[in-house]
């Protein structure tokens, strides 16, 4: 009987597996992938550790984690957190600041000497209504001319009728005693080197009054930066402009009507637009407008900030403190005197004015130095200090205010 079961047959052979080329370069890729993802990691964790050890970044680990932050590309994440952050943390309503932080240590008498200065400001109306014994009474502070003569002024206010407990700095500088000079940083505008950097020098020391910060980061800032017949950043028609002249003469302008470029210029530093113009607050700060008044925070908010400004005689305005809105900011430039003005560099990391005493022709530090604010971050060595890398300003007493009446 013939058998119709199969025949058996072995097992064929393993067969050597063999890997498509899609698998093949997946897996490759994932490697790579793998391999970059830990050098980034690696690279921003080591760039973090720097930030957050670089006192350039900031007084705290906070202002040094945004600064970081900005600088690798996080900048929309970092202003997102920092509205967030006051949003849930809004300025204080009502209350009353400690009478003392309207009394600077200076002189309220003034009795001016003869010879080319301004007179002295009149007493600055406070934005909260009645004020309060000692608001907006000026004292003499920083050096003086040979003679004598007050170069510097501050006074203090409260910000507005709403955050009373609060209070802000207002300062008035002589431009006929006083020459201003743009100091740039390898942050800020970048690049360099530039002839005068941090820190100041013992010979530039010995005339110095004055010292305050500048603008936003370039990259927020809307506009541009001329200095040392070099421009670094193309400057922008229409831009408040912090103009200095080779002669020392300081001005905030808008850019292309009220300034042009001459050979007379010794830098430009913009910043945002002008917020009072023609005496007023421009139209619209109330509005949350990012191109004006900046990617950073806009202008709703009470923060620190500061601001430069100019009146009608050329006296410069400088205003710094918390609880500030861009509004609130104009309005206290507006009662100070200013026909023009603008924003400078706000929160509490970099908003810093510093006035100096000494003997004249004396070198002098950091720890001649008094703030503005006693609640200003950081102290007046930052100006002295080589690893300040943003740019500032200084104010130093001119040759004319160097001489006696009879030397």
């Amino acid at each position: 009987m013939t058998s119709t079961r199969t025949a058996y047959r072995p097992p064929a052979p393993p067969r050597a597996r063999r890997y498509s080329r899609f698998v093949y370069w997946r897996r490759r890729a994932l490697v790579l992938l793998s391999v970059v993802t830990i050098v980034v990691i690696g690279f921003l964790g080591i760039t973090l550790a720097f930030a957050l050890n670089n006192p350039s970044y900031g007084v705290s680990f906070q202002a040094r984690f945004a600064e970081w932050g900005r600088q690798h590309g996080l900048g929309a994440e970092v202003t997102w957190a920092e509205a967030q952050y006051y949003r849930l943390n809004p300025a204080r309503l009502g209350g009353a600041p400690n009478l003392s932080a309207f009394n600077a240590p200076g002189s309220t008498v003034t009795k001016l000497t003869s010879g080319l200065h301004l007179p002295a400001p009149k007493m600055l109306s406070t934005p909260a209504g009645t004020p309060l014994p000692g608001e907006g009474v000026w004292h003499i502070v920083g050096r003086t001319s040979a003679n004598g003569t007050p170069t510097t002024y501050e006074a203090f206010v409260r910000p507005d009728a709403l955050h009373t407990s609060y209070v802000v700095g207002v300062v008035w500088m002589d431009p006929y005693l006083l020459k201003a000079q743009l100091y740039s940083g390898s942050t800020i505008p970048g690049g360099g080197p530039f002839p005068f950097t941090a820190p100041i020098t013992p010979a530039a020391s010995t005339t110095l009054v004055d010292a305050f910060n500048a603008g936003f980061r370039m990259s927020d800032a809307n506009g541009g930066y001329y200095t040392n017949n070099k421009m670094i950043i193309p400057l922008r028609k229409g831009a408040a402009s912090v103009v200095v002249y080779k002669d020392g003469s300081m001005t905030v302008a808008n850019w292309g009507r009220d300034v042009t470029m001459t050979n007379q210029i010794a830098s430009v530093r913009q910043n945002l637009d002008l917020i009072v113009d023609h005496g007023k607050a421009v139209p619209g700060l109330t509005n949350a407008n990012l191109l004006h008044w900046g990617k950073t925070l806009g202008g709703a908010y009470n923060v620190w900030r500061s601001g430069l400004g100019v009146t009608s005689n050329g006296a410069l305005i400088y205003v710094g403190g918390p609880s500030l809105s861009i509004s609130d900011l104009a309005n206290v430039l507006v009662r100070a005197g200013a026909v023009r003005a603008m924003e400078l560099d706000i929160n509490t990391d970099w908003v810093q004015f510093s006035s100096f005493s000494g003997p004249l022709k004396t070198a002098i530090n950091g720890a001649n130095g008094l703030s503005l604010l006693n609640g200003m971050a950081g102290g007046p060595g930052r100006y002295f200090a080589s690893w300040w890398t943003r740019d500032f300003y200084t104010m130093s007493l001119r040759a004319t205010a160097l001489k006696t009446s009879g030397g």
